[in-house]
């Protein structure tokens, strides 16, 4: 088909000041994709900012963001938090549900019974809704007024979730856009060949410029210091982090710091507090400038479908250090030649020490991955990406 003219993108949340995430980030970035290339654009979402607490925090209605149009629905409050969390912690431990059971579950989940309204009733204004990520009651209810014009971005993870029956419908959608190969061939495993001729789009990046001296200045360090960024909760990884930096501490007698941007509580060993930072959420500039002075970026979680901030550092001159249990992180570490990766704690301090004791790979290792992120993720090649997938 033509290239569409007008494109509803939705997501639960919209990534403005401390509501960080990285499918938030990505549909935000694809949507001034669409803004550049001409097409007329809407973006609708929730009045919540807290993934946690999903209460309503923005106004209703419709306002220009960083030069997005976005319309705010209420989020639903009637749903049955407990019934809620009860189901999600049987799938997470890996229990079987009852269809029932997940179709409770998803009703109970974060929803907008008028956001939904307004899809129905100008669905056919727009040529295509662009809409993720999958675990959400609301974007799987939207999924299914308008299939056959439905452009889904899954942001796909291989968790229990994954593995919910009654989400299968999600892939039926016209398109799926996935973020990378790895997320792809899961799809692939999980919901048949079909996903192989689905486009990988992901998200491009600009080079930025950096100063590596800014954080130490703020901060009045004179040590070596790993840095992490994003959400601080156990499915992210950051407990491990800290546990690993605090045993490594104690094991080596090696001051190395952790210094961390981002939301959410920090649960780290009392040990490890008077050597650990925490800057919270920051300007992209400053958090690129606490990239740019790391020793190296640590990114603990296997649970990524794209990897923003790992690229992020790269852009940054920053080596990389993965859980080994990503695929998609340990593939950008291994095409790249940009970054380590670790599957327990004995290699994550043998990782560590080397990028300690010979700085001279650290320093090869981050001029690999910025090569990597410049001839493969440029804003300019992945736009063109996202629009040819979306005439598909």
């Amino acid at each position: 088909m033509p290239k569409p003219r007008t494109i509803a993108f939705i997501t639960p949340r919209f990534a403005d000041g401390p509501t960080v995430g990285g499918a938030e980030t990505l549909l935000k970035t694809q949507a001034r994709y669409a803004i550049e290339n001409g097409i007329d654009v809407t973006f609708l979402t929730t009045c919540a900012q807290n993934h946690h607490t999903w209460k309503n925090e923005v106004s209703p209605g419709t306002r220009v963001v960083d030069g997005v149009p976005v319309e705010f629905f209420p989020v639903d409050e009637n749903r049955d938090v407990e019934t809620f969390h009860a189901i999600q912690q049987r799938i997470s431990r890996g229990l079987d549900v009852t269809r029932d059971e997940e179709e409770a579950w998803i009703r109970n989940s974060v929803n907008s019974t008028a956001l939904c309204e307004h899809v129905k009733n100008a669905g056919e204004h727009y040529d295509r809704l662009v809409v993720g990520p999958y675990l959400f009651g609301l974007c799987y209810e939207v999924s299914r007024i308008f299939p056959d014009k439905t452009v889904f971005v899954p942001c796909l993870h291989d968790e229990p979730f994954a593995y919910v029956k009654t989400l299968r419908s999600i892939f039926d959608s016209r398109i799926i856009m996935f973020n990378s190969f790895s997320e792809r061939d899961l799809a692939k495993r999980l919901f048949g060949e079909a996903m192989a001729k689905m486009p990988v789009v992901g998200m491009g990046l600009r080079p930025f410029e950096t100063d590596a001296s800014a954080i130490v200045r703020e901060l009045g360090i004179d040590s070596p210091y790993l840095l992490y960024s994003g959400r601080r909760e156990s499915l992210k990884g950051t407990p491990l982090l800290c546990a690993y930096i605090n045993t490594f501490r104690e094991r080596t007698q090696r001051d190395v710091k952790l210094v961390l941007t981002g939301t959410g509580h920090v649960d780290a060993p009392p040990a490890l507090v008077p050597h650990m930072h925490d800057l919270g959420f920051v300007a992209e500039q400053k958090k690129h400038d606490a990239m740019s002075g790391a020793l190296a970026f640590c990114h603990p979680s296997v649970n990524e479908s794209f990897g923003i901030v790992a690229l992020e550092a790269w852009l940054a001159g920053t080596p990389c250090l993965v859980h080994a249990c990503s695929d998609v992180l340990r593939r950008h570490c291994r095409e790249s030649n940009g970054g380590l990766w670790f599957r327990y704690y004995g290699e994550f301090e043998e990782q560590l020490m080397m990028l300690l004791d010979h700085r001279d790979i650290a320093t090869a290792l981050a001029e690999s991955g910025r090569r990597y992120v410049l001839e493969n993720y440029t804003h300019e090649a992945v736009s063109a990406n996202m629009m040819e997938a979306l005439k598909t």
